[in-house]
C-alpha cells in the first residue's frame, strides 16, 4: 500500500471536533438534537423508577371534547357556562383555576358581565395569554379583554418547537425580557400561584421560593413527559383521560351533593380547563405523540413542581466527552488494519451512545447526542477515505494503461463494474454522431502521406478533446471520420444537448483549424456531422479475444445518413427531428427538409444546427428567417413564391448552401411541378 502519512485527515478530526463544540453549544442542529431526545424520552418512561415519571395529583384536567359538545349541542363552550364552571371549582376548593382559552375579544352574546362576576368570586383563576414577537424581537403580550385582565393574572401559552422543521414540542424557554415586565409562561405563572409566590429568573435558574428549577443556557425547561398506559387498541391513553374529568360532569351536575362527591378530585389542586376535541385544532407532535395543548401545560407544570427532573449536562462534561472522542479517533488513524480500526471507532459510537441513554434515563441527565455523533461518523469516513484513497492508487496504473484504449468514462465504469468486459450490450435511449471531411480524396491528394498524417492527427485531436471535453465518448475512427455517442456508459438525461454543443464547438474549431492550414500552405479543411437520437444498442461487441464498447442499431446508421445527406443540401450540421425534440430548448437551427435516406423508408423532418439557443449572429437569424417563410412556400407549393424567397436567401448570402438548393429545386418544379399526390418527401438516391 502506498504511504498513509498525509496529514489532512488529521486536521480534518480536529476540525469536525471543534465545531462539534461550538455547534453544539448553540445548538446549530436542534431538529436533529430533539428528534435523538424524543427516542430517550420514550426508552426514559418505560424504563426509569416510575416515581420519577409517572403524573402528579397536583394537577386535574378538566376538559371539553366531542362527547361533551355532543351532548352540549353547541360549539364552543359560551362563557356563561364557563363562568358556571369556574364557581364550581372555586367552590370544591380549586388552588389555581387555570383557563387555556383565549379571551381577547369582547362577547357577542352580552355574557362578559357573568364571566367577570365569576372570576372576581373565585379570585385564583389563570388566563393564556400570548407573547408576540417580530422575528426573535418580543414586541408585547396579548391579554384577555381588560375586564377580565383585571381581575385574573396571565401567563403566555405560546409554546414552539425550536426547530423550524421539526415541530415536536420539546422544551419551555422563558423569556428573560418578558420576565423582566412581570409576566411568566403559562405552566410556570400556574405553579407560581399555586405555591403562594412570585417566579424569579436568576441567571439559568428558575425559583419559586425554596424551589429551584435550573435552565439550559437558552434558559430552556426540558420537558418531562410521562409514560401513558396502552389504550389497548394500539395507541395509548390521553393524560386528560389518566388525570381529569370531563367538564360534563361539573357543568351538568344536577345538585350540591354530586359536585360535593367531585370535590375530592378538584380539592386543594391546580385545575387546568381546556379543549381536547379534534375541532379545537390544539394538538400537537411531542417527544411521547400527538399531545393535546392543555396536556404539554400540564406536564410543564409537574416538571416544574418535580424541580426539573431533566437538566442539561454542564458544558465541561459536554467538552470532555467530545475531546475524548476526538482523541480516540486521531488514535484510530494509526491502525492499518480495517476491521480493527473500524471495530474501535464503532464501538466507541455505541459505548457513547450506551451511556449517553443510560444517564438519561436513569439519572435525567441530557447530554447532547447529535453533534457528537455527527463529528464521529464523519471522522471514521474521513480516516477510512485517507486509507481508501491510497490503496485506489495502486489500481491508477491500470487505468492509465486501458485509458489508451478506451475512454476514460468506459475504463472508470468498467473498474466500476468489472462484469461490462463481458460480450453483449444493452439497449438505451443515446445521441449517435458521424463526422467526415468532405472530399477527403482531394483534401489528401495535395499532401504527402506524412503531411496528411499529421494534418489528421491535428484535426482528430482538436475534435476528440471538444468530444471528452463535453462528456462524449468516442466509438472508433475510420480513416477521417469518427463516430461518438453520448449516453453511455454512464446514464446521461441530456445527451441530446451534450452531443449538439460539442457539434457547434467542432465546427468552429475547424474553422479555425481551416485558417490554420490555409496559413501552412495546406488545403482547406471542411468537415460535415449528422446527430440523432434514438433507442440502440450500447456495450462490448466483438469476440472474447478482441472486443470494443461501441454502438449499433437503425438509430446509429440513420445518424450516418444525415453525415452523408449535408452533401445534397451543403449544410454542415444536420440533425434529425428526434434529436432536435430533445434539445429544442438549448440550440438555435434552421429547418431543412423533410426526407427519406437510402435504406430506410420512414421519413425524417432534419434541421440545420447552427448554434446554443440565442447565440445566433444577427445576420444569420435573418437569413433563417427568410429562409423559413420561403420555406412555408415551398411547402404549400408556392413554387414561384419559394424561388423568389430561396433567391433572396442566397443575395443575402451567396454561399448559403441550403438556399442555392431550394432555389434549383424550386426552379426546376416550376417547370414540372411534382405529382399531385405527393407527400412532400424528398427521396435521397445516395449516401452522400
Amino acid at each position: 500500500m502506498p504511504k498513509t502519512n498525509n496529514r489532512y485527515d488529521l486536521l480534518a478530526v480536529i476540525f469536525l471536533f471543534l465545531l462539534a463544540m461550538i455547534f453544539e453549544y448553540r445548538e446549530a442542529f436542534s431538529l436533529l438534537e430533539d428528534e435523538m431526545l424524543s427516542y430517550r424520552q420514550l426508552m426514559r418512561t418505560y424504563y426509569a423508577d416510575p416515581e420519577v415519571t409517572e403524573p402528579i395529583e397536583d394537577v386535574l384536567i378538566v376538559f371539553t371534547d366531542e362527547a361533551f359538545y355532543e351532548e352540549y349541542d353547541k360549539y364552543p363552550l359560551r362563557r356563561v357556562d364557563l363562568s358556571t364552571l369556574i364557581i364550581r371549582l372555586a367552590e370544591m376548593n380549586a388552588s389555581v383555576i387555570g383557563v387555556d382559552m383565549l379571551l381577547d375579544f369582547n362577547s357577542a352574546y352580552g355574557e362578559d358581565p357573568t364571566l367577570a362576576d365569576a372570576f372576581a368570586q373565585a379570585g385564583n383563576v389563570l388566563l393564556v395569554s400570548q407573547a408576540q414577537f417580530e422575528g426573535d424581537e418580543f414586541q408585547h403580550i396579548n391579554t384577555a379583554i381588560p375586564r377580565f385582565d383585571e381581575l385574573t393574572s396571565n401567563g403566555y401559552s405560546n409554546i414552539s418547537s425550536n426547530s423550524a422543521v421539526l415541530q415536536s414540542i420539546v422544551r419551555l424557554r422563558v423569556y428573560p425580557e418578558i420576565a423582566a415586565e412581570g409576566t411568566w409562561p403559562f405552566a410556570v405563572q400556574a405553579v407560581a400561584n399555586y405555591l403562594g409566590t412570585e417566579p424569579e429568573l436568576d441567571g439559568q435558574t428558575l425559583r419559586f421560593g425554596d424551589l429551584e428549577v435550573a435552565l439550559d443556557q437558552f434558559n430552556d425547561l426540558y420537558i418531562d413527559y410521562p409514560l401513558l398506559r396502552s389504550s389497548g387498541d394500539g395507541g395509548t391513553v390521553k393524560l386528560h383521560d389518566v388525570t381529569g374529568i370531563p367538564a360534563s360532569e361539573i357543568l351538568f351536575a344536577h345538585d350540591a351533593e354530586e359536585l360535593e362527591d367531585l370535590s375530592y378530585l378538584v380539592d386543594g389542586r391546580i385545575i387546568l380547563i381546556g379543549e381536547v376535541a379534534e375541532v379545537a385544532h390544539d394538538e400537537f407532535e411531542t417527544p411521547v405523540g400527538n399531545v393535546f395543548g392543555v396536556e404539554i401545560i400540564a406536564n410543564t407544570i409537574t416538571t416544574l413542581l418535580k424541580g426539573a427532573p431533566l437538566r442539561a449536562a454542564p458544558f465541561w462534561v459536554e467538552f470532555g466527552i467530545l475531546l475524548a472522542l476526538m482523541l480516540l479517533f486521531v488514535y484510530t488513524r494509526t491502525l492499518t488494519e480495517p476491521l480493527r480500526r473500524n471495530g474501535l471507532s464503532l464501538g466507541a459510537i455505541i459505548l457513547f451512545l450506551v451511556l449517553n441513554g443510560y444517564f438519561y434515563i436513569y439519572s435525567g441527565l441530557v447530554i447532547s447526542m447529535s453533534y457528537a455523533l455527527i463529528a464521529s461518523v464523519l471522522a471514521m469516513i474521513i480516516i477510512n477515505a485517507r486509507f481508501y484513497l491510497a490503496e485506489m492508487g495502486q489500481k491508477a496504473q491500470i487505468r492509465d494503461m486501458f485509458g489508451q484504449y478506451l475512454s476514460p468514462k468506459v475504463v472508470a465504469d468498467l473498474v466500476k463494474d468489472p462484469e461490462k468486459l463481458s460480450l453483449g450490450g444493452e439497449e438505451r435511449e443515446m445521441t449517435a454522431f458521424f463526422s467526415d471531411i468532405a472530399g477527403f480524396s482531394s483534401f489528401s491528394e495535395k499532401m504527402t502521406p506524412t503531411e496528411l498524417v499529421n494534418a489528421l492527427n491535428d484535426y482528430l485531436t482538436a475534435m476528440c478533446q471538444i468530444i471528452v471535453d463535453l462528456e462524449g465518448t468516442v466509438d472508433k475512427f475510420e480513416g477521417d471520420a469518427i463516430i461518438a455517442f453520448w449516453g453511455a456508459p454512464a446514464i446521461q438525461l441530456d445527451h441530446a444537448t451534450q452531443a449538439c454543443f460539442a457539434a457547434i464547438d467542432m465546427q468552429k474549431a475547424v474553422h479555425q483549424i481551416r485558417d490554420r492550414f490555409v496559413e501552412e500552405g495546406r488545403p482547406a479543411i471542411s468537415v460535415r456531422m449528422g446527430l440523432n437520437t434514438g433507442r440502440m444498442v450500447v456495450g462490448n461487441m466483438g469476440s472474447a479475444q478482441r472486443m470494443d464498447y461501441t454502438i449499433m442499431g437503425d438509430s446509429v446508421n440513420l445518424a450516418s445518413r444525415l453525415e452523408g445527406a449535408n452533401k445534397a443540401y451543403g449544410s454542415d450540421i444536420m440533425i434529425s427531428g428526434m434529436t432536435y425534440e430533445a434539445c429544442k430548448d438549448e440550440v438555435d437551427v434552421r429547418e431543412l427538409d423533410t426526407i427519406r435516406v437510402v435504406g430506410k423508408n420512414e421519413p425524417v423532418t432534419v434541421y440545420q444546427l447552427l448554434e446554443r439557443k440565442g447565440q445566433t449572429d444577427p445576420d444569420t437569424a435573418a437569413l433563417v428567417a427568410r429562409f423559413h417563410e420561403a420555406l412555408d412556400c415551398y411547402k404549400a407549393r408556392d413554387y414561384q413564391g419559394a424561388l423568389a424567397g430561396f433567391e433572396a436567401c442566397v443575395a443575402m448570402r451567396p454561399e448559403d448552401g441550403p438556399s442555392g438548393v431550394y432555389a434549383k429545386r424550386c426552379a426546376a418544379y416550376i417547370e414540372s411541378p411534382p405529382a399531385a399526390d405527393w407527400d412532400g418527401v424528398f427521396v435521397l438516391t445516395d449516401k452522400g
